[in-house]
């Protein structure tokens, strides 16, 4: 019906926005028991999550776990209840759903005759970067009448100083400002340190978060002790006209909080509305081999308030984009995998980009640092943007680059002496050299076979379904290297880590070595369309001649391929596979892919395909990527199935894992991390779904 996926947002832009969602959210509450909610959800460091069932049962947290209180109350003719936070001042409004949406996290509460919508919109459009990289996200306040009768309402938010300092026992100090757009209350650490630390437990100490409402909705604000501006709203509907000005305080001393309140007048069987912000202007973000990065929306705005001013104005239009954005994914998703794979995307997708920083170069290029979360904190690691890459390469290949450009330009300066591709570049937010291993010292346990075979593939992708042949042009020679290394050791690889290296070291592993065979086949076309006819046929040769020998020397007498060349019995996952298909290298038989998906259909367990014959565990990325390996449908949504089981029923309640326990469906560890994005695999191999995305990139 649409010609691009911009012209479907630009009809859905012109339907009434209540429209809009009255028939798109309110009509499809999820089923899902979801293991963690995004709320205010951008970066490592600004990231708050709800980890309950409900929103106004227990106080939210850092995607780490620290305890951050938002707090939520609403007066209805005179009645105070509570709608957010862990402490109860006033009774609990029912919570009647919860909805996770690509750019948008929606809740529901009524009683009292009204129905009040919060909305948690954070324009996370992978495809505008400038917007992308807003530290903002709008806190949206609906309140519809279900009675018929008119109403008096007045909607209370407060939060802490927690989101700006490391500890709770930090200090903090505060003040409000006048703003042309916005009524601004403000918190910041006293000590102010930035990028002066690393770390994987780790949380920001410098900069600023702010809560802002807009002048028209006439709201009242203070800043004061927690206890004091919620039980003077609960008792009074009214906040103190004064603010506490004994600072510098702990943050957790007297638990003083940025508060707001918004009358609104809700109309006989009609409905009124307010919003507010929630921001966070770190300055600086990202230290990038000693060059002190800020982030990439500064490069085209001026100043944090000109970037407030953009916020208030483009307000609408934005919500109408994301309200029109969500639904497009969901329904591709849906069509691409089925409801429940759409509800496994919509919950990866701000996961995903918010475990990455956007940055500017000094140039002004976009510059894309991933943190490992409770993996070991490490910053752009390379096996961790391949899992990643399928969103990007779906929604903005330039998102991906910017992840590969640091590595490769990293490996252009002379300090990495080695002859295949890095592992990392340090520890978040320091990306001022590799840590994991040997470093820069030694080639003890770097994952060579891996880190090449992942830049490979990532840059033939980028060529094939961007036909980014600038970027592959300008690295060749680097990346050309790295081909020549898998022409040497990927075959039949030496006891090495791969990026499942929870599992330990493992010689003649015949996923990686599917991975060197896929990543010398994709390297063979690049090299074709760069105009270099010799080269490519020399690498497209290699790479036949290996996945002839693999199909032989993987193949175990049981019918299915082994762990490990030399291990009779074993299997695993072959997720390094799917770009056979992907890429149409077309280098290994359909067969191969069949006989290993009815292997995992036969052996998966209710919470999905374990990693391989070692061990119970698995990865949840891995596993969506094995869904695609032969293209059927059937296939795809039998793998896919128990992963929404286990989401629906995991026992460990944080931001998705991606390790986990197939027979409890346990956490074993990892969490909040952007490998989630390789979810998007499915949507990926689609190739109408690619050009649709694409088009919003241009």
């Amino acid at each position: 019906m649409y010609n691009s996926a911009r012209a479907y947002i630009l009809h859905h832009n012109s339907f009434n926005r209540a429209f809009t969602k009255e028939i798109f959210v309110m009509s499809r509450k999820s089923p899902l028991r979801y293991p963690a909610v995004p709320l205010v959800v951008h970066d490592p460091y600004f990231s708050i999550w709800s980890f309950d069932d409900t929103l106004n049962g227990h106080w939210h947290h850092h995607w780490t776990g620290s305890s951050i209180g938002l707090g939520g109350l609403i007066r209805i003719d005179g009645k105070t209840f509570t709608w957010s936070g862990g402490e109860q001042v006033a009774p609990l409004l029912p919570q009647t759903s919860c909805r996770v949406l690509p750019t948008r996290t929606v809740y529901t509460f009524e009683g009292e005759g009204i129905r009040l919508t919060v909305t948690f919109l954070t324009p996370a459009l992978p495809h505008r970067l400038e917007v992308l990289s807003r530290p903002l996200t709008y806190l949206v306040f609906r309140v519809d009448s279900t009675d018929g009768r008119a109403h008096s309402c007045e909607v209370y938010f407060d939060c802490g100083g927690e989101p700006c300092v490391d500890r709770p026992g930090d200090q903090v100090v505060w003040s409000r400002y006048h703003h042309n757009a916005f009524e601004l209350l403000s918190f910041g650490a006293a000590n102010q340190q930035p990028l002066l630390r690393s770390g994987d437990d780790l949380r920001i100490d410098w900069g600023h978060f702010y809560l802002g409402a807009p002048h028209r909705f006439g709201a009242q604000t203070a800043i004061d002790e927690n206890r004091i501006l919620r039980g003077r709203f609960a008792a009074e509907g009214k906040l103190p006209d004064s603010d506490n000005l004994d600072m510098p305080q702990r943050a957790n001393q007297n638990w003083i909080a940025l508060a707001l309140a918004l009358p609104l007048a809700v109309p006989a069987a009609g409905s009124a509305e307010a919003w507010a912000v929630l921001a966070y202007d770190d300055v600086l973000s990202i230290e990038y081999l000693y060059r002190r990065l800020p982030a990439y929306w500064r490069c085209k705005v001026s100043s944090f308030s000109e970037l407030l001013t953009l916020a208030a104005d483009e307000f609408d239009a934005l919500r109408r984009e994301c309200e029109a954005y969500d639904e497009m994914l969901m329904a591709d998703a849906e069509r691409a995998g089925g409801s429940e794979y759409a509800e496994i995307c919509a919950l990866s997708f701000r996961q995903s980009i918010a475990a990455h920083k956007l940055v500017a170069d000094i140039d002004g290029t976009p510059l894309f640092f991933s943190k490992e979360n409770f993996s070991n904190g490490c910053i752009a690691t390379v096996d961790v943007t391949y899992p990643s890459a399928p969103l990007y390469l779906l929604t903005a290949p330039a998102l991906l680059k910017g992840m590969l450009i640091p590595i490769l330009d990293y490996a252009e300066t002379g300090r990495w002496k080695f002859p295949f591709a890095p592992h990392d570049l340090g520890t978040y937010p320091l990306a001022n050299g590799q840590v994991y291993g040997g470093g820069e010292r030694t080639d003890d346990n770097q994952m060579p076979v891996e880190e090449c075979g992942n830049m490979l593939l990532l840059a033939g992708a980028l060529v094939e379904f961007g036909g980014d042949l600038d970027f592959a042009r300008r690295y060749r020679e680097t990346l050309k290297l790295w081909a020549d290394y898998l022409l040497d050791k990927g075959y039949d690889p030496e006891n090495q880590l791969c990026t499942d290296d929870f599992a330990g070291h493992l010689a003649h592993n015949t996923n990686l070595s599917l991975k060197a065979i896929l990543a010398l086949g994709a390297w063979a076309a690049v090299e074709k369309k760069l105009g270099n006819a010799a080269e490519s046929k020399k690498y497209r040769a290699a790479a036949e001649e290996a996945a002839k020998r693999w199909k032989n020397d993987a193949c175990d007498e049981s019918g299915f391929y082994r762990l490990a060349f030399d291990r009779p019995g074993s299997w695993s996952q072959k997720y390094n596979l799917v770009w056979d298909r992907l890429l149409g290298l077309g280098l290994f038989p359909a067969d191969i892919a069949e006989t290993e998906m009815a292997h995992y259909r036969k052996i998966q367990t209710r919470y999905g395909l374990p990693l391989d014959s070692r061990r119970s565990y698995t990865k949840f990325d891995w596993i969506v990527w094995c869904a695609v390996l032969t293209g059927k449908r059937d296939d795809f949504e039998a793998l896919v199935a128990p992963l929404y089981t286990w989401l629906d029923e995991t026992p460990t309640r944080v931001p998705l894992c991606d390790w986990y326990e197939t027979e409890d469906g346990r956490q074993v560890g990892f969490q909040a991390r952007s490998v989630v994005g390789g979810v998007f695999i499915g949507m990926l191999a689609d190739p109408e779904l690619r050009k649709k995305y694409l088009a919003l990139c241009r």
